[in-house]
């Protein structure tokens, strides 16, 4: 019989769920919600049993299950369409594939505005709001509104760009997370991310209607939204509500959205790829007719012509199984996915699993922020070494539409940067930087730069700062050595050691800059592909993922998850600062029940299965705190690097019955195999199902 123990306010005298004693080894850190005039709840560090405030609920055995089928991954819902958002740092989109035609993946309709020389398949991810606070516009409508308003009536307008950023670097994630607008001004993140996902949903929806010729229902998509596969768990959970809020889904219909990882779409997508959708950079053999004399710029640049002819069709057509690259694939083969896009860089290692062609993850995901937003970083600091900090940030308050200017005409002159080009990239400077500099300073332009001794970067009397070419591959440096860093301890991993194929994905994987030093780091590795369009490779794979969300089998978790028990206490075993004696019964407090490891390989289905009772039978609501280390070797909940991140929240109102048993069990299962932590849980004497939360937002 499965014993369990019982942490009362009045008692901790030890039940099994007949009611007779039993030895029970473990409690649970967990507290009942209370009136408001209870006692509230101690702090998460707290010892748990310290505390006569916690009316605990305790674990059975715990047991770890696999469940061998992918039905109970998610419910059988008909979708018509799957609708994939792009929700990326510079640029964002959106790529939809009916289900009934699923080898047929279609771009959005191109965009207005854009800039010369720039793919306009994606917009920037810029959004605009009255001085109201209301919607405007977004994408390149936006910023084109925003740059032709009036100086003085722009900085009553709220303007924010690349925020998208915001949710991986903020340690503190909440609902009420503020973002900051090119005017100075704070806005709520959420309401931001919802009227962008509001906007997509809009876009999507009405050219799905024009296709269908009659109204296209939202209950019809299934909705895929990409993040960053290092954003954690908070992050995620951020984005889902930003989407409930924006309409494309709600928490009773859940499943219509799904959280994809951006390094597992693309390499989703690059598992379908045809000899002549792919550029090799490595020395090994020649693919697409590129030997390795080719340049890496005259290779790329090819492509992108070749890209450029054939973009009228916005349909992509993809294989029904694998592509032709897998043919040179035996089963268990590696390869890595580089996708680095404009704010982070992921990094991700996945197992060919033939004939199917699943994949299997085989180390965590790891990465940084060392993505394209790093070169405008080293600009600004140019900028700021040339004309002094002080002025840099009273521009960018006094003058905000200008400063967006002056990032897009750099932005445009970046993107010519590469390895072998030898003549200068002029950047324009707007007029009331010129204006505004000598106002603030009293001299030139031209004389801030003779005085400052940065010998690389010259005055153009056509209004322009002249940069030399290795002047802008200075500013490049910085971030993709810290690619290279990263990429050079991953292949140290033993996981990783005989990787076939590097895969170079995502918007800044288009800088010839970053493709050349990949190339000479890891080319006598691995083959480096890079596929065309490569902008769209995470786009597409997010569509091919929601069409069939079990492709990925096997992932990795990327921390240590689980809650504080209290364990019998062992002399010599346990610190003796542990130690709690209660009605003669000698407890160890703050013992770290795990759930899941940091880097342990989790299959997709497969769940960790814990048995809770609530401490009175009239206990209706069960929180329990979630803790978790991004490494292993946990013990105590107190243990440096162990924090707390979330809550279980056991609803169990609706679940009673006129047989149900003083000793309730509420058996939680819980996924970890998935892009995001799941549960559900069910009262086992009445078979009902409980409502269950995870929360690792608002705890």
């Amino acid at each position: 019989m499965n014993s369990l123990s019982l942490l009362q306010m009045e008692s901790v005298a030890v039940y099994g769920l007949c009611g007779c004693k039993a030895r029970s080894k473990t409690r649970c850190d967990a507290r009942w919600e209370r009136t408001a005039s209870e006692t509230a709840p101690t702090s998460a560090y707290s010892s748990p049993a310290r505390s006569l405030g916690d009316t605990g609920i305790t674990p059975l055995s715990p047991s770890h299950i696999v469940n061998d089928t992918d039905s109970s991954v998610s419910e059988q819902q008909v979708f018509l369409v799957v609708v994939a958002i792009d929700f990326g740092t510079t640029s964002s989109g959106y790529a939809y594939s009916f289900t009934k035609e699923p080898e047929c993946i279609h771009v959005m309709r191109r965009w207005e505005g854009g800039d010369p020389g720039v793919s306009n398949q994606k917009t920037p991810t810029t959004i605009l709001l009255t001085p109201e606070r209301k919607f405007h516009s977004f994408g390149y409508a936006a910023r084109d509104f925003y740059h032709d308003l009036d100086p003085y009536y722009a900085t009553q307008w709220l303007y924010l760009e690349k925020f998208a950023m915001k949710l991986h670097t903020t340690g503190d994630l909440t609902m009420d997370t503020d973002l900051t607008a090119a005017n100075g001004k704070k806005v709520k993140a959420l309401e931001i991310f919802a009227y962008a996902l509001q906007y997509f949903k809009e876009q999507a929806l009405k050219e799905l209607s024009d296709q269908a010729g009659s109204e296209f229902e939202n209950s019809d998509v299934r909705w895929v939204i990409t993040v960053p596969a290092i954003w954690k768990q908070p992050a995620k959970q951020f984005m889902r509500q930003a989407a409930y809020q924006a309409g494309l889904a709600s928490p009773e219909n859940s499943e219509q959205l799904i959280i994809a990882l951006e390094p597992e779409a693309a390499s989703i997508y690059c598992r379908k790829l045809r000899l002549h959708q792919m550029i090799e950079l490595s020395s090994k053999a020649a693919v697409n007719g590129y030997s390795a004399s080719d340049t890496v710029g005259a290779g790329f640049a090819q492509a992108k012509e070749h890209i450029r002819r054939n973009r009228q069709s916005r349909t992509f057509l993809v294989e029904n199984v694998i592509g032709e690259i897998w043919s040179e694939l035996e089963e268990g083969d590696k390869y890595v996915v580089v996708d680095s896009g404009g704010g982070t860089v992921d990094l991700t290692v996945h197992q060919i699993r033939l004939p199917e062609g699943h994949l299997k993850e085989l180390y965590k995901a790891t990465g940084g922020p060392y993505g394209s937003l790093g070169v405008d970083y080293e600009f600004e600091k140019l900028l700021c070494k040339i004309f002094g900090e002080d002025f840099i940030e009273q521009f960018k308050i006094k003058r905000p539409a200008a400063w967006v200017d002056l990032m897009i005409a750099f932005e445009s002159r970046k993107r010519a940067a590469a390895p072998d080009r030898t003549n200068p990239l002029n950047i324009t400077l707007p007029f009331s930087f010129i204006d505004y500099y000598k106002k603030f300073r009293g001299h030139s332009v031209e004389h801030a730069l003779r005085k400052s001794n940065v010998d690389f970067v010259k005055w153009s009397s056509q209004g322009m700062l002249r940069m030399s070419p290795d002047a802008m591959n200075a500013l490049f440096k910085p971030t993709i050595d810290s690619i290279i860093e990263h990429l050079r301890d991953l292949f140290q991993k033993p996981e990783v050691s005989t990787v076939k194929f590097l895969f170079l994905v995502g918007g800044f994987a288009e800088a010839p800059l970053l493709q050349q030093a990949v190339q000479a780091a890891f080319g006598d590795k691995c083959r480096i592909i890079i596929p065309q369009d490569v902008g769209l490779t995470i786009l597409k794979g997010a569509v091919l993922f929601g069409l069939d969300p079990a492709v990925i089998k096997v992932r990795r978790s990327p921390l240590t998850y689980g809650v504080g028990v209290l364990n019998r206490y062992v002399e010599g075993k346990h610190p003796p600062e542990k130690l709690l004696v209660k009605d003669g019964t000698r407890w160890c407090t703050d013992v770290f029940d795990k759930f899941i490891s940091a880097d342990q390989s989790v299959a997709l289905g497969e769940l960790v299965k814990r048995s809770y009772t609530p401490a009175k039978p009239s206990q209706l609501v069960i929180v329990i705190n979630i803790y978790s280390a991004e490494h292993d070797s946990v013990s105590f909940i107190t243990d440096p690097g162990v924090k707390k991140c979330g809550t279980l929240r056991l609803d169990l109102t609706g679940t009673s019955g006129a047989a149900v048993p003083a000793r309730r069990e509420i058996q939680t299962l819980m996924q970890f195999g998935d892009t995001e932590i799941k549960a559900t849980a069910v009262d086992i004497a009445t078979s009902k199902s409980v409502k269950v939360g995870i929360d690792f937002l608002n705890y």
